[in-house]
Parts: C-alpha cells; sequence; structure tokens
C-alpha cells in the first residue's frame, strides 16, 4: 500500500499532535518555553533512505532510538546534530559548556526529551490504531547516520519516516529529525486505520 498526500498529510498531523503533547510536558518539566513543530515529513523506503543519508556517513549526530512492538512495529528515533544537541542541552538545563559534568548531563537529558517526544508521537499514532503499542527503554548513540542505519537492524523493505523537527526554547531555535522506522506490514496497518478515520 503507497501513501498518497492525503496519507502523508494526516501522519505530519498526527506527529504534531504527539509533538505539541511533548512540548507542554517538557514546559512543565523545565519552566521553560518550549515549542516545538513539524512543517513537513517523507516517508521513503528504507533503502533509499540509506543511500541517501549514506553521504553523510562521517558526520557523527545524537541519536535517542527506542522499539516499538504492536499493530505497527519498528523503531523511533530522534535525532540532532552535537551542536544542536548540546544547545538543546545548556538552554533546557541552565549548565555552561565549561561544566565538567556537562556529558552526563546532556546524554540523561537527551533521554530524557527523546523519550518524552518518542512516547507521545507513538501515543498519538497508537490512539489512531486504538491498539495499545510497547515500548523498550531508550538508548543513546553517538554515531554517523549509515552507522546508525546499520545498528538499528533495519530491513530493506522497511519504511522511514522523516520528520523535521523544529524546537523554539525560549525564542532560540534547534533543528532535529524525527525518524520512525516501520517493518514491512506496518505501514499497511497505519494507513488502514488513517483512511478509516475518514468513514
Amino acid at each position: 500500500m503507497e501513501p498518497d498526500a492525503g496519507d502523508v498529510d494526516a501522519i505530519r498531523e498526527l506527529i504534531n499532535i504527539g509533538v505539541g503533547r511533548a512540548a507542554g510536558m517538557l514546559n512543565d518539566i523545565t519552566g521553560c518555553a518550549i515549542t516545538l513543530t513539524v512543517p513537513s515529513i517523507q516517508i521513503v523506503e528504507y533503502a533509499h533512505f540509506s543511500k541517501e543519508t549514506g553521504k553523510e556517513k562521517d558526520a557523527a549526530l545524537s541519536t535517542v532510538s527506542l522499539n516499538f512492538r504492536g499493530p505497527v512495529s519498528g523503531i523511533a528515533a530522534l535525532v540532532f546534530p552535537p551542536e544542536s544537541a548540546a544547545h538543546l542541552v545548556m538552554l533546557m538545563t541552565q549548565e555552561n559548556e565549561g561544566s565538567g559534568e556537562l556529558d552526563a548531563i546532556r546524554i540523561e537529558t537527551l533521554k530524557e526529551v527523546g523519550n518524552i517526544i518518542i512516547n507521545a508521537v507513538m501515543g498519538s499514532i497508537a490512539n489512531v490504531l486504538r491498539q495499545h503499542l510497547s515500548y523498550s527503554l531508550p538508548n543513546y548513540q553517538e554515531l554517523g547516520i549509515s552507522s546508525l542505519a546499520r545498528s538499528l537492524h533495519t530491513q530493506v523493505d522497511d519504511r522511514v519516516v522523516i520528520a523535521n523537527a523544529h524546537f523554539r526554547i525560549e525564542k532560540t531555535p534547534i533543528n532535529g529529525n524525527i525518524l520512525l522506522i516501520l517493518e514491512m506490514g506496518s505501514m499497511d496497518a497505519l494507513l488502514t486505520s488513517i483512511r478509516g478515520m475518514d468513514h
């Protein structure tokens, strides 16, 4: 089943509902003024995603990922360039870059942010499916995108939803990506549920 333009818009809207909820939770936790939007998404086959991103294989990225299982299964990840990740953590924790504790704080903060955002996005998708999804604990890695793709144990037939995430923390913009890697058959299940909403 191939996603059409209406499906892509519906998935983007589901992701935006999730990140909106996540931004509210992060506001409450940090006391910072945080907004989070996803203005655009792409849906590509994993083989195409891997080939395209291989061009940047040497650029290390800060990545929080977790597995999800249910009527749709796969991997969800929040991905930042390292400088964006460091900036995000400094804004949210008020720690400066010279702090000796920054590395440990950075990893724990990014895992917590990633966990909140990914769970909110997947919760939005689970509401459409009207079924429960189970999740693994979040995992933090710093590695290039091609190494990340290999580490996520994806298959050639998997579909990848690439969502451009725009953060604004105390008026400072920070960009990252939300990746949803859907195992074979999971995209069909999601599209069937989305199209069923219209009836």
